[in-house]
């Protein structure tokens, strides 16, 4: 039964070979996004934008909530 059915469901392989690239890249962009080092330099480059005029104390504050959001958010 396992030959047949492997050959009744070849054509939708390629589907099924997309469906797991995402879901790999998924999880590879959530750990990036919850790395502890990525959140510490992205804070830090939001403080030297502060600091060089780029950001104006309110614009800081929204990027920094952003990031300690994701930081203390459930992961999904």
């Amino acid at each position: 039964m396992g030959l047949l059915s492997t050959i009744l469901t070849l054509p939708i392989a390629p589907v099924r070979g997309v469906i797991w690239l995402g879901e790999v890249i998924q999880d590879q962009v959530e750990q990036q996004m919850h790395d502890p080092a990525n959140m510490r330099r992205e804070l830090e480059e939001i403080d030297a934008a502060a600091a060089a005029g780029q950001l104006s104390e309110e614009e800081r504050k929204q990027a920094q909530q952003a990031v300690l959001d994701r930081m203390t958010g459930p992961r999904t």
